[in-house]
């Protein structure tokens, strides 16, 4: 597990170094595209979480740049953790009006339903526009939990009545629970929802003793005085939760991060595929975007192209090996 949880950290710092798309690389090919209907902008999560908070900021930008002659269309499709998007995706092969916005449920949803039929490579890769990063909540009014070692002790002593709300079967967020119920000892029982928004209103509503929730996510509940955070899974300390200690700096090498990347349906044309690359390229380094990342604590350089795909099967393989490890598929 300890080289699995260095192979983590490294791709969180390295993969994306020095790979951001120059200006005009698609120049050529953008002369011979331009969507002619309204792009549908697919979100493989529920309303209200990290994944389509961030899909209907890009939409504003899109919009208020007149970045696109045709309108950007969120679409949610959350069922199957992440399935349901998935396979509609997958069946829009040649279609150059359709992309995705993705979770790693892209890597592990596949591999824990082959039967759906989805190969991750067989996607257009477009643009990775960040890295998303984890830390474990706990409602405010716990006065007694003010660190982890309080966090074990309370979750010790209510056992599986303890409740992990999280984003779907096998997810990140289950991911994070069995590492922590692994790490501490711990017999936390994982309840999945639909969309990271419904996990931190969970959580506010004390209808859940914790979270594993993205910044963007409980942002709002945390600043309203309503939930606190206890540690983060990332390398160093998040500047915005400078008092808040990672894993690793209380002896738990764990450091985790999440893809936030837009995909193109299977056998998109090279011609679209340079259109949508630019297109979020542009996105990528306009000025909104990076200070959104910076106000969510989100991280990671840009990535497209041939680097974007290579990304993707070296997280596809992180996270096989943390399913069998977790028993949510077989070796």
């Amino acid at each position: 597990m300890k080289a699995l949880r260095r192979k983590l950290l490294v791709h969180g710092l390295a993969l994306g170094a020095g790979l951001a798309l120059t200006a005009g690389t698609a120049s050529t090919a953008l002369a011979e595209f331009q969507p002619k209907k309204p792009i549908e902008f697919v979100v493989m999560a529920g309303k209200g979480g990290g994944a389509d908070k961030a899909v209907r900021f890009f939409q504003s930008i899109i919009a208020e740049n007149n970045l696109a002659p045709v309108p950007v269309t969120p679409i949610n499709k959350p069922g199957g953790t992440g399935a349901e998007a998935l396979v509609y995706l997958n069946g829009k092969k040649g279609d150059d009006h359709t992309i995705m916005f993705t979770l790693n449920s892209f890597y592990t949803t596949p591999l824990r339903q082959p039967a759906l039929g989805v190969d991750i490579a067989e996607f257009t890769p477009i643009a990775r526009m960040a890295e998303d990063t984890f830390l474990l909540w706990v409602h405010s009014d716990r006065k007694d939990i003010n660190n982890v070692d309080d966090f074990v002790k309370a979750a010790k002593a209510k056992g599986s009545g303890w409740i992990m709300a999280g984003t779907g079967k096998a997810s990140e967020d289950n991911l994070l629970t069995d590492f922590l119920n692994s790490a501490y000892g711990l017999n936390m029982k994982y309840v999945p929802y639909k969309g990271g928004g419904k996990v931190a209103k969970e959580l506010a509503g004390k209808n859940a003793d914790s979270t594993v929730n993205n910044p963007s996510e409980q942002l709002g509940f945390y600043q309203a005085g309503n939930t606190k955070p206890l540690a983060a899974f990332t390398p160093q300390r998040l500047p915005m939760f400078k008092d808040t200690p990672t894993f690793r700096e209380l002896g738990q090498d764990m450091v985790y991060f999440m893809q936030r990347t837009v995909v193109g349906a299977p056998g998109m044309s090279k011609e679209a595929q340079a259109y949508y690359t630019d297109l979020f390229s542009k996105v990528y380094n306009s000025d909104k975007w990076q200070k959104y990342l910076k106000d969510k604590s989100l991280q990671g350089d840009l990535l497209t192209g041939d680097a974007l795909m290579d990304y993707w099967k070296r997280e596809r393989e992180v996270h096989r090996k943390m399913l069998i490890k977790m028993g949510a598929i077989s070796g």
